[in-house]
């Protein structure tokens, strides 16, 4: 038996009928009710050692030395690096390799990683850590992104990440109404439950095997592989149980330093992060400065759009590239507009590293257009869902990027369906206990005011810019027991979405088999892409239908038929086993014009729209948000229940971003590492959502498929701060609103 105790090691079987269209019982969903699935935090190897990282007590400061005497005087310390122990390339990154595995020379952000430590006890580790001593000569911090371009480089080349211009129509453009804004988006955090953790594993070829909660296995491969200097078929990666993810583990944590310390000790390692640690130890969605500009008739046509967008990517680049290219692409959201100036940065700062978090640029840009539609529809005395249903882009619309919108976009039908819902009962008939602070006591209905708002966003779904996004799927089919039996195996991340349901319910469909195990997720197979950008669903769902496509292709030429649905599977296969393996692109894309941001970049468009009803205690400044309903095209709904989970998640964390979650930072330090501090939506928070699907297929999409998780995100926000206005009348130009935005105090 194993040594290794982990969440998917052994194949996750379910017998449950259900194909497409229907919602199955999860296969991981009993253990993780009843608390007993495997997380990555769980893994356990009977001679493993505890790794801890040194992290830098400043956001920017040169390193003057390094003394690790007393650290390893330390009983039971096995092992203490530094940057000089990389064996390989000291840099990784998923666009630029600019982050350094441990730091050399100059650290540029508070909690950047220094030095590493093994030991027989996580206690021990910790201990010899903090007897590492560093003599730090600190340097001033470059903090503020909108001067962030001018100020001393953090990285040869400047701090300038990328420029995104997007040019449409005629660039003096004037309007008979014009409407103005700078608005601001703070740090939002994933704050998955799960923390960063893992085990490394030294084999006896001289490689390692690392055991990991990630969203990105083979990427993940490749940047330990080249760290350590290694082929990367010396470096074998498989998923751990993943405690929620979105966006925050697609970069590097403590994947490389576990393998470090296993290849030094010899021994397995085992690393989790505390709470704290998690905050300094993953990217953050970036905080956003934005400068708007509307102009439209008097009708309420929308004449030009101006925008400029400035992304803080902190220390270092993650996917800041990526997010400023959506945030440029989709900057004016989902409407019709002939004459567009957008200009998107993303800069270096001394703040936290900035990367992807589900929404990935188009949230910021969001809260800025709609805030901006609010206040022309002020002006022009409309309905604000009036003013949006006049410019609602349709199938057939074209982008500011010059690319054809050709497939169905129901942006003034989604709009219809929010706006229309029953709206719950006023305010004076709730129990005090619904009201904002209501539940501590606080309040007893005083200053008690309520608002509705309404927004609609715009997301891409998968990968941009030409990048090549694909998936591999392995499907095999043979008889256990005298009946027909299905093994699915693809290294795409299953982190707590249902990919795991939707594999099955494909092959169940594809092929007519009531059993199907999903095999451990791991990098023997080809690349599965990351389980980001809403795009799991439909490139490994296309991999997966593929590939069984080509097992009934052979069971055809067995049976000498192409029906199968009167063949006894069984009979036919006897002995015999069909495996085939196979890979699945979506249409491609294209990289946009450097100079005028024209171009085919992206796949597909996702849309959602909300109405929030809030209850404001302009005394306290405190808010609750009464309901939240949401309507979105999914393109076809594969697994119902699920869909709907994803739209009431996504919503929650747009929740959270309009009315508390932000990593406060001062100087570059943050104030607030822990959930004492950093506040996230629970269920007392959330409020009841009445979510209209629609299903208007997508013809160039496996089953017609529509990327569901982040839409839901980025348009929560920007309606709950719209009905707070419409509640309070104040302009509220930032997120999240706190209290004294509203109390002025």
């Amino acid at each position: 038996m194993s040594p290794i105790r982990t969440a998917l090691t052994s194949a996750l079987t379910s017998e449950v009928t259900g194909g497409i269209g229907t919602s199955p019982r999860r296969p991981d969903g009993n253990l993780k009710v009843r608390g007993e699935f495997a997380y990555a935090s769980d893994l356990w190897h009977e001679d493993m050692v505890w790794g801890a990282t040194l992290r830098s007590p400043h956001p920017h400061a040169r390193i003057v030395s390094v003394d690790l005497t007393e650290a390893i005087r330390v009983p039971g310390v096995r092992a203490v690096l530094t940057h000089e122990d990389v064996p390989g390339l000291n840099r990784y990154g998923l666009e630029r390799k600019d982050q350094p595995v441990l730091a050399e020379g100059v650290v540029r952000y508070q909690g950047e990683p220094v030095a590493l430590v093994a030991a027989d006890h996580p206690e021990t580790a910790r201990r010899a850590m903090r007897r590492v001593k560093v003599a730090y000569e600190v340097l001033e911090p470059v903090v503020d992104v909108e001067t962030a371009a001018g100020a001393a480089p953090l990285h040869p080349g400047g701090n300038l990440l990328r420029h995104v211009p997007v040019r449409r129509g005629d660039q003096a453009a004037t309007a008979a109404v014009v409407v103005t804004g700078r608005y601001e988006v703070g740090m939002q955090d994933q704050a998955f439950l799960g923390p960063e953790s893992g085990l490394a594993v030294p084999a006896e070829d001289g490689g390692v095997d690392l055991y990991v909660a990630t969203q990105w296995l083979h990427v993940d491969r490749e940047q330990v592989a080249r760290a350590l200097g290694m082929p990367e078929d010396k470096v074998r990666l498989t998923l751990s149980g993943v405690g929620g993810a979105f966006g925050g583990r697609e970069d590097l944590s403590m994947q490389v330093h576990a393998c470090l310390l296993a290849l030094r000790t010899g021994r397995p390692v085992k690393m989790v992060y505390n709470r704290e640690e998690s905050f300094y130890g993953h990217v953050h969605r970036h905080p956003a400065v934005l400068h708007y500009e509307h102009g439209a008739d008097r009708t309420g046509k929308l004449s030009y759009v101006k925008a400029k967008i400035y992304l803080d990517g902190g220390a270092y680049a993650s996917s800041t590239g990526a997010v400023v290219a959506n945030a440029a692409t989709l900057g004016i959201g989902p409407y019709e507009v002939d004459n567009v100036t957008v200009d998107a940065w993303g800069l270096y700062t001394n703040n936290p590293p900035c990367g992807a978090m589900r929404g990935f640029g188009a949230v910021q840009a969001a809260f800025a257009y709609e805030s901006q539609m609010d206040r022309l529809a002020a002006e022009l005395g409309l309905h604000p869902v009036e003013l949006r249903l006049r410019n609602a882009m349709a199938e057939g619309s074209v982008m500011p990027t010059g690319q054809l919108v050709d497939s169905a976009a129901p942006v003034a039908r989604l709009l219809e369906l929010v706006r229309d819902k029953p709206l719950p009962p006023p305010s004076g008939a709730l129990d005090l206990r619904d009201m904002p602070g209501g539940v501590a006591n606080t309040t007893h209905g005083e200053g008690v005011v309520r608002g509705v708002g309404y927004a609609v966003g715009i997301k891409n779904i998968c990968f941009s810019e030409g990048y090549d996004d694909y998936s591999t799927a392995r499907v095999r089919l043979q008889v256990v027991n005298g009946e027909p039996v299905a093994q699915a195996h693809t290294a795409a991340c299953e982190v707590g979405q249902g990919l795991v349901t939707v594999v099955q319910q494909i092959v169940r469909t594809e092929l007519g088999v009531r059993r199907v195990a999903i095999l451990p997720m791991d990098t023997t197979i080809g690349d599965g892409g990351s389980t980001s950008a809403s795009r799991q669903t439909y490139v490994t769902g296309g991999a997966v239908k593929a590939a069984c496509a080509a097992v009934r292709a052979e069971l055809a030429a067995m049976a000498g038929t192409e029906d199968l649905s009167e063949v006894d599977l069984a009979e036919l296969l006897g002995d015999r086993v069909v495996d085939r393996t196979a890979e699945y692109r979506h249409r491609r894309t294209e990289p946009i014009a450097p100079v005028t941001g024209q171009g085919n970049a992206h796949v597909q468009y996702g849309f959602a729209a909300h109405r929030a009803v809030v209850d404001v205690d302009t005394e306290l400044g405190l808010v609750k948000v009464v309901r939240l309903d949401c309507a979105q095209d999914v393109g076809r709904a594969l697994n119902p229940q699920a869909v709907v989970g994803q739209i009431q998640g996504g919503s929650a964390q747009g929740l959270g971003l309009a009315v508390m979650e932000e990593i406060r930072t001062s100087g570059g330090r943050v104030r607030n590492p822990s959930f004492t501090d950093y506040l996230i939506p629970t269920t007392l928070d959330m409020p009841p959502m009445g979510v209209d699907v629609l299903e208007l297929a997508d013809p160039n999409a496996p089953y017609g498929v529509r990327g569901v998780g982040e839409p839901p995100t980025i348009s929560s926000t920007p309606a709950i701060v719209a009905a707070i206005r419409a509640a309070t009348g104040l302009a509220l130009t930032r997120v999240p609103v706190r209290p004294e935005h509203i109390t002025g105090t």
